[in-house]
């Protein structure tokens, strides 16, 4: 069967890495989550206060990029892969409220930006990937043959986030969640940078009330139409 490159963008607790992850598994294709990687740039500019409240101090980050070492490594145990973040495992580290927090702003800088989307180009320089982010379809892979800009209403975004985290046993409040949804909304569209926008051929899928079942499904009629036709 002729293989791929599938493109998923869209806002954020959307449910890109997982229905991201659910495809590739499906299909026998490679998975990458571009934004663990923009997460964990995030987590080490917090490790090293580059970043955090009242504190920016992008000049520092930018300088020490080329000691930043990021690696996909596949857990056995739980099916899927997980960040390394400098040779340590940071999957758990980068999920926070607060690396969520600062993700957009460290997304922004145009430095952190060019060198992970070389990254993200070398992995996908074969067929069969999924990969989902902020700008795959318009930025990474212009050429994908299939690319899906995902979005739902902001308080349904902020209500599936708050359960995961509450569920991860994390102290916050919906409040904090939906202003972060917010806010995030409005720095991934604004920043100048590679803005989140929806490429001119992608399909747009609302997920506000769909079921997990129900998304997956329809996206899997896509993605095995365009395959039949590409």
């Amino acid at each position: 069967m002729r293989k791929i490159t599938i493109a998923i963008d869209g806002h954020s607790s959307t449910g890109k890495s997982t229905m991201a992850k659910q495809l590739a598994k499906t299909l026998g294709y490679v998975y990458v989550d571009t934004g663990a990687m923009y997460r964990a740039i995030t987590l080490y500019a917090l490790q090293k206060g580059y970043i955090g409240p009242n504190i920016a101090k992008p000049e520092f980050l930018i300088r020490e990029l080329p000691l930043i070492h990021l690696e996909f490594k596949h857990n056995a145990s739980k099916g899927f892969s997980e960040m390394y973040l400098n040779n340590t495992n940071v999957e758990k580290e980068i999920r926070t409220l607060e690396v969520s927090r600062y993700v957009s702003q460290i997304s922004e800088i145009r430095e952190v930006r060019q060198k992970l989307v070389l990254l993200q180009k070398e992995m996908g320089k074969k067929k069969g990937l999924v990969m989902d982010g902020r700008d795959i379809g318009t930025v990474v892979f212009p050429n994908a043959e299939l690319k899906i800009f995902m979005t739902a209403n902001p308080e349904i975004r902020a209500t599936r986030r708050y359960k995961e985290l509450i569920d991860r046993g994390a102290d916050i409040s919906f409040e904090e969640v939906l202003e972060n949804v917010q806010q995030r909304d409005f720095l991934d569209t604004n920043r100048e940078f590679s803005p989140l926008k929806k490429a001119d051929d992608a399909i747009v899928l609302d997920n506000s009330t769909l079921s997990p079942e129900e998304q997956f499904k329809r996206t899997l009629a896509l993605v095995e139409d365009r395959i039949n036709t590409a």
